[in-house]
């Protein structure tokens, strides 16, 4: 797909991609498959009940920015215990894929620890571009092997990260193969909000910070994911 310039309403591109999937599935009969690639519990809850009536849809657990693996371990478990619990993944039957946690992965793709400025950077910076970037491209490259037909990401439902950064990504990355990124911007029309009431509706555990060892310096760097 051709790159949309910047400031795009993604959450207006969304909708208009969705009822191009929706009048395939009609003609075809079936939903596509989509790889979504997923942080944690609560940013996953309201995506799957938006998306799991369009989409076949596979969790891609990947990411080796959550610092420490004790903390990498329950945001895992917790998504893990939810999607059985949760009726839009049952009905849908939503799976769960958990990559490899490899955290020097992380640390190779941002290069923070010789770019000793990205350590200090709000979130939102170069350091978090090169993030969202390491976890996109994995979880494209998943998604083209396993034949997927479309893949993205739970990211921009936080208020904390940047959707046109996010984007500008996956846009990039679906050039290279027959495999489709699906724009969205999903804390917009309240997607933030309804994760925050699915989260105390299911009592999950909301993180007060992003993941990586940086995002847990100072105040001024922590935030829900």
């Amino acid at each position: 797909m051709e790159i949309p310039p910047p400031k795009t309403d993604y959450h207006k591109r969304l909708v208009s991609v969705l009822d191009s999937v929706a009048e395939e599935s009609r003609l075809s009969g079936k939903k596509p498959g989509l790889l979504l690639h997923a942080c944690c519990a609560p940013c996953s809850s309201y995506v799957i009940e938006y998306l799991s009536e369009f989409f076949n849809i596979t969790i891609y657990y990947y990411n080796p920015n959550i610092h420490p693996e004790s903390e990498y371990r329950r945001r895992a478990g917790e998504l893990a215990d939810f999607l059985p619990r949760f009726l839009p993944a049952v009905k849908n039957k939503v799976r769960l894929v958990e990559a490899e946690y490899n955290p020097q992965e992380f640390f190779d793709a941002t290069n923070a620890r010789n770019e000793t400025a990205l350590q200090t950077e709000p979130e939102r910076g170069e350091r978090c571009r090169r993030c969202y970037e390491l976890r996109i491209r994995k979880s494209f490259e998943y998604a083209a092997e396993n034949d997927f037909d479309w893949f993205a990401t739970t990211l921009s439902i936080s208020p904390h990260k940047d959707a046109e950064k996010i984007n500008q990504i996956g846009y990039t990355l679906d050039k290279v193969k027959d495999i489709k990124w699906l724009p969205a911007d999903f804390k917009k029309n309240n997607g933030f909000l309804r994760s925050r009431n699915l989260s105390r509706e299911y009592g999950l555990y909301r993180q007060d910070y992003c993941g990586c060892v940086y995002s847990m310096r100072g105040d001024e760097n922590r935030g829900e994911a």
